[in-house]
């Protein structure tokens, strides 16, 4: 459960965080970044974002997308809205994760495709922070992504 994330490891969740916001247009960077790997790493991913399932993940056609941009954008939005709940609001955010998984459900997101998005979340934190993006940075938000996820995964399988 998120309640049950460490002060240190929400520490360097929200340092790595604060360094990518530094980034110009991070949102847009950082989640076209995300979503590519995702695409790659999860075809079937594709299907549920409404574009075909063998379209190259740096073809133009996706790159320059409206819907890609957007829902890339929203993802990032809603890790930082989440992040920014990781302290007083902590148990508030342990709901909104738990509704969050229930709607995915109709999305056509399944359980096992959780691990493959946090994979994918940490190699664009990596390719974003470079060398300070360190062993501690990564259990860390391995930890906090395993957490919200849980909670997600958790709705969706007692559906």
């Amino acid at each position: 459960m998120v309640k049950e994330i460490s002060y240190s490891t929400i520490s360097n969740v929200m340092e790595d965080w604060e360094s990518v916001k530094r980034t110009k247009d991070y949102e847009k960077v950082a989640g076209t970044k995300l979503f590519r790997r995702l695409f790659d790493k999860c075809p079937q991913a594709k299907l549920l974002f409404g574009f075909p399932i063998d379209i190259d993940v740096d073809s133009p056609e996706l790159l320059q997308s409206k819907r890609f941009v957007a829902q890339a954008i929203y993802f990032w939005n809603m890790i930082d809205t989440s992040l920014n709940m990781l302290g007083p609001d902590i148990e508030l955010l342990t709901e909104i994760m738990t509704e969050l998984g229930t709607k995915h459900v109709v999305y056509g997101v399944k359980p096992d495709m959780f691990p493959i998005m946090g994979d994918a979340l940490v190699w664009t934190l990596k390719e974003m922070l470079g060398d300070k993006f360190t062993e501690e940075s990564e259990e860390s938000w391995k930890e906090t992504y395993g957490a919200l996820s849980a909670d997600m995964i958790r709705s969706m399988v007692s559906k």
